[in-house]
């Protein structure tokens, strides 16, 4: 079939936004502004340009509406059912997102609607976007269990005890406190700074920082992370 004559259809990216706040996994969604289901809760989209990638597109997407420019992002899968969309014939390819929320314009995700809502708090959302969320979370759970992308949510210097409460969101299940510390110390990946964190107890917790150089060079000789 020669292309001018081969269907047209219409391509979005679809962005499933991920953040770490008050000991909670959240995820940033919108009230869609436009018809169909205007006014409905939906993930961050849009659709792609002339000239664009869908990386670009997403990537552009991402920085309208946080104002971030350097998020880690991976895609997840393209949705293309026939009646995905009530507008129209749209296939969409969704990207996760993992950002650490003090570092987001708060007033320009305002200003597109956004919102940061904890899992347990997400309503119905439009199309297919409660799908995209399950596949997320769950190539977030695959992903987080042998690759240290949990550390791009956490502040840079965080405590065990956040580490921890961080991949329990994560897994949405209670993890052992000392065979976790012993698991993530004995690989030897985190720099132990001469600051701690006194918001829960006048003890206090030793706050640590990722040294992403020290890994890089340990998983050359061997290293595997897995928690």
């Amino acid at each position: 079939m020669p292309y001018e004559s081969a269907p047209r259809h219409l391509v979005a990216v679809d962005c499933i936004i991920f953040g770490f706040e008050d000991g909670k996994l959240k995820l940033l969604i919108i009230k869609r502004k436009v018809a169909p289901m205007e006014g409905a809760w939906s993930m961050v989209g849009g659709f792609v340009q002339e000239g664009e990638s869908t990386n670009e597109a997403a990537t552009r997407v991402l920085q309208q509406t946080t104002g971030i420019q350097d998020i880690y992002m991976d895609q997840l899968m393209c949705y293309g059912d026939v009646e995905r969309d009530s507008g129209a014939r749209v296939i969409s390819v969704a990207y996760y997102a993992l950002i650490r929320i003090s570092e987001h314009d708060r007033i320009l995700a305002n200003q597109h609607g956004a919102h940061w809502l904890s899992l347990h708090q997400i309503p119905e959302l439009i199309f297919d976007h409660t799908q995209m969320l399950n596949d997320a979370l769950a190539r977030l759970r695959d992903k987080a269990h042998f690759h240290p992308i949990g550390f791009e949510l956490l502040p840079e210097k965080f405590s065990l005890p956040q580490l921890r409460n961080l991949y329990e969101e994560i897994y949405q299940r209670p993890l052992d406190k000392r065979n976790f510390r012993k698991k993530i110390l004995a690989m030897d990946i985190l720099e132990k700074l001469d600051e701690k964190d006194k918001s829960t107890s006048k003890k206090g917790a030793h706050l640590y920082r990722f040294d992403k150089k020290k890994y890089n060079a340990l998983t050359q000789h061997g290293l595997v992370f897995e928690i």
